[in-house]
């Protein structure tokens, strides 16, 4: 038996409002919510079962994936009541494991699609006796990641804070968010307190002279914390960029899941996704975006790298640019969203008003709140 605990606790603040009801994880990536590619590849590399560390809307895991049976693998689900940190969610979750002390045991978080060989990754820890490997990747800009640098070996020689100057740039490689832990140094995190494993946990292995080695490995990998992530690996999957076993469909340009409706006379291209029961209608162009189910877009509507959400409306004539349109909103005819417009979920846009990422929040006008979330905000919010 190989396990894994798999990180899911986080809010997804920054890809609001579409997990205003979802949890990042769950939210549809390339037809399917985005752990379903998560589960598949860790099941195709040997892992045989996986503990949840959840948080929020933490039920709504367990109703859509079950006991795992349906990927071969057997799930269990811990929540946190209180936010406990990486290490700590690593240490509570840790309390369902059934494998021994001297066992790997795989960690890994719920938004990162990555192209990493987790079967390999096993394996060279097996192989070298390590306490931790780290998955690490290399970046051409290292400075808004924590840094890694490692011996000649591959051995860790510290984990440093995100470089405030040039001379603290010392390498470009970076913790890329997986790992393989032996299962006695998880046993050893404080329980039942909120602990860090990259501040805290790591950095104390590596003063008690611990094995704590990182493997480079510069296959895709892709954080969708952002809406722009978010679309942008929903793109990649469906264009075979990177590779799924949980991809519902072939690679190509599009994909259209069973039950929507796309005209004869739409175009759609770049790794679109329409959703189940959404309709597009007649002269429709939709490029690289994702169209959540029973979302409609009406004729000669333009959506460019954006997502529509789930049972929202978009008026004819009207264009995205790098928009969200949370679920169930309206988008009346003639509208413009520019890059960076969020429309939070049931807002009421009328017909015909042009908006820009600086226009007043759309939503605050129609008395439509967004339950704590900013009314609008630009891509770097």
């Amino acid at each position: 038996m190989t396990e894994a605990i798999l990180l899911v606790g986080g809010q997804g603040t920054r890809l609001r409002p579409l997990t205003s009801h979802t949890p990042k994880p769950l939210l549809p990536v390339a037809g399917v919510p985005f752990l379903a590619h998560q589960l598949a590849r860790a099941a195709a590399a040997g892992v045989t079962r996986i503990v949840f560390a959840t948080s929020y809307l933490a039920e709504l895991f367990e109703a859509e994936f079950g006991d795992g049976a349906g990927f071969g693998l057997e799930l269990e689900y811990v929540t946190e009541e209180v936010a406990l940190g990486t290490g700590g969610a690593i240490r509570n979750a840790a309390e369902r494991l059934r494998c021994a002390p001297d066992e790997p045991v795989l960690v890994f978080n719920g938004d990162i699609l990555s192209g990493l060989d987790i079967a390999a990754l096993l394996s060279n820890h097996r192989a070298s006796g390590a306490d931790v490997t780290l998955h690490l990747k290399t970046v051409a800009d290292p400075r808004a990641f924590g840094l890694v640098p490692t011996d000649t070996s591959g051995r860790v020689v510290a984990f440093l804070e995100k470089p405030q100057t040039p001379e603290e740039i010392v390498t470009d490689q970076i913790n890329a968010g997986c790992y393989v832990f032996t299962r006695s140094v998880i046993d050893r995190i404080p329980a039942d307190r909120v602990v860090s494993v990259e501040r805290e946990t790591f950095p104390e292995l590596l003063s008690s002279n611990a094995f704590v080695q990182g493997v480079v490995d510069d296959s895709y990998w892709l954080d969708l914390g952002t809406p722009a992530a978010f679309v942008q690996g929903s793109a990649d999957l469906v264009r075979g960029i990177v590779a799924s076993p949980a991809l519902p469909g072939p690679t190509g340009e599009a994909l259209v899941l069973p039950g929507a409706r796309v005209h004869p006379s739409a175009v759609l291209s770049g790794g679109t996704v329409v959703g189940a029961g959404a309709e597009i209608a007649e002269g429709a162009v939709i490029e690289g975006s994702v169209v959540l189910p029973g979302a409609k877009v009406a004729a000669r509507v333009s959506v460019h790298a954006s997502v529509v959400g789930r049972h929202a409306q978009i008026g004819e004539e009207s264009s995205l640019d790098a928009a969200v349109v949370g679920d169930g909103a309206r988008i009346g005819a003639g509208n413009e969203l520019s890059p960076g417009l969020r429309i939070a979920c049931g807002a009421v846009l009328p017909a015909h008003s042009v908006r820009t990422s600086a226009s007043p929040a759309p939503c605050a006008e129609q008395s439509v709140a967004f339950s704590g979330v900013p009314h609008a905000s630009s891509a770097a919010h």
